[in-house]
């Protein structure tokens, strides 16, 4: 009588696994399709960080109005930085907002979501780069704002300074106007 079911022999039975070769296909599919996805998420973050940024803006700028309806004039600043002096102002920490109204909350800066540090309120992308601030003082409802000195009927413009190469600056410039 023949057997129907023989046995198998060595070769057939540790034929299960993976050869060397399918795990390195394998392994080398994955990372294509990792570096196809890397520019995407790092485009998703940066849309994310500059989001954040047009917020913040929006927020100083927001802040400052609220001050001077509060007080009928606009908050004093030196130079045209948005300085720990000028924070404190805003943030009620200061001689400047006797009633210590906080007009600005304020967090520590970290990478991504932006914040203060000893420079001042910086954006998400460098915490050396600190956000300009122009102030019509004199009431005439015009400022000179911006990389191109940018002349707006507002009373408050506020704007980032990005660092890093011309593409890079030109995308990641947010105003607040």
């Amino acid at each position: 009588m023949i057997n129907q079911n023989p046995s198998p022999t060595r070769s057939q039975a540790e034929r299960h696994g993976f050869t060397l070769i399918e795990l390195l296909v394998v392994i080398s599919i994955i990372a294509v399709l990792a570096g196809l996805a890397f520019p995407a998420v790092n485009g998703a973050m940066d849309s994310a960080r500059k989001a954040r940024a047009k917020s913040d803006v929006t927020q100083i700028a927001t802040a400052v109005v609220a001050y001077e309806t509060e007080y009928g004039k606009l908050p004093t600043i030196s130079g045209n930085s948005v300085n720990t002096a000028f924070l404190a102002t805003l943030s009620g920490n200061s001689t400047d907002n006797p009633r210590k109204i906080v007009f600005l909350e304020l967090s520590e800066w970290k990478k991504g979501k932006g914040g203060t540090n000893a420079s001042g309120f910086c954006d998400p992308w460098d915490s050396a780069s600190v956000y300009q601030i122009a102030l019509d003082t004199n009431y005439d409802n015009s400022v000179t704002a911006g990389t191109n000195s940018t002349n707006i009927m507002k009373k408050v413009a506020v704007w980032n300074n990005p660092t890093g190469t011309t593409t890079e600056k030109t995308r990641r410039y947010v105003t607040s106007w």
